[in-house]
């Protein structure tokens, strides 16, 4: 069971109203995902708000999101947990829905050593037997997966990509020198600096308001146009950075209710911009094209 990952994928939103999931509303954002010709959705993951939905909804946001794109991208669920058990049930209720691969984050809060983080993850590719994207974003986790550790855990051919999220391009270039895995930028930002030296694709947030250019950008990169792929991220990067500007997804949310995509709505502890950051993002925005 392998999987080849490459191109843009987007990190999709999980969008509420009145407290609620709207997965109306889901399914409109994943129809307009496959449009744009996005290579794949990468539902509940930190962008989905996973940490604040119940079991349930996450189950839910997965089952919607693979049966409105009925097998026309890829979708590669976020389905980690800091309890292995729990992974492991979210895995394979993911694989029964009919997910091509699973996103597995470091687990968090605990900050297990190397050992417990390769043991964690064994775990989850030997119970549930379904490609493996390895999510190391040290920032949110508080522990970083070492590369000594991708190299054990890459032997096993579940374990198909990495996502890089720790904000060092310079990752790319260590992780490739030993081990023979995909990766693929997790730092909208980082996406080109890391394409141009092995990464084969983006997990993107931006992609959420504009698909059809983050696949050029990255569609231009691994073609090795760098100079088309260069112009396109110099135009967007403003828009890259932003969306930052506070704790992703807040931003993101903010932006495609600008544009009229999906009500501006989160959960507790989550909540509303600052009105100096909102027009910031509005206006580089504007600035952009985008509303």
């Amino acid at each position: 069971m392998s999987i080849t990952l490459k191109g843009a994928f987007t990190a999709i939103v999980t969008p509420f109203k009145k407290g609620k999931v709207d997965f109306e509303k889901l399914a409109e954002l994943v129809e307009f995902q496959i449009s744009a010709g996005i290579d794949g959705l990468v539902p509940v993951g930190t962008t989905g708000e996973s940490p604040t939905l119940s079991i349930e909804e996450h189950i839910e946001v997965i089952k919607v999101t693979v049966e409105t794109a009925k097998k026309r991208c890829l979708i590669i669920a976020g389905t980690g947990a800091n309890s292995t058990a729990e992974a492991i049930h979210l895995t394979l209720t993911a694989k029964d829905l009919g997910v091509d691969a699973s996103l597995q984050v470091t687990p968090y809060y605990n900050k297990p050593s190397q050992e417990g983080l390769y043991r964690h993850f064994m775990e989850i590719a030997e119970k549930c037997q379904i490609p493996i994207v390895l999510y190391n974003i040290p920032g949110r986790c508080g522990v970083p997966i070492a590369i000594e550790t991708i190299a054990k855990l890459a032997k096993n051919n579940l374990f198909v990509a990495v996502k890089e999220a720790g904000g060092c391009a310079e990752r790319v270039s260590a992780i490739l020198d030993q081990i023979d895995i995909t990766v693929l930028s997790g730092d909208d930002s980082l996406t080109l600096p890391m394409m141009s030296l092995g990464a084969k694709g983006v997990i993107s947030v931006a992609s959420n308001i504009i698909p059809s250019e983050v696949k050029k950008m990255v569609d231009f990169a691994n073609a090795n146009d760098f100079v088309s792929a260069m112009k396109i991220n110099k135009k967007l990067y403003p828009l890259f950075r932003d969306l930052f500007i506070e704790t992703n997804p807040i931003p993101i949310k903010a932006a495609m209710a600008m544009k009229g995509m999906i009500e501006e709505e989160y959960r507790l502890p989550l909540c509303e911009m600052s009105q100096k950051n909102r027009e910031i993002l509005r206006k580089t925005l504007e600035n952009c094209g985008i509303i």
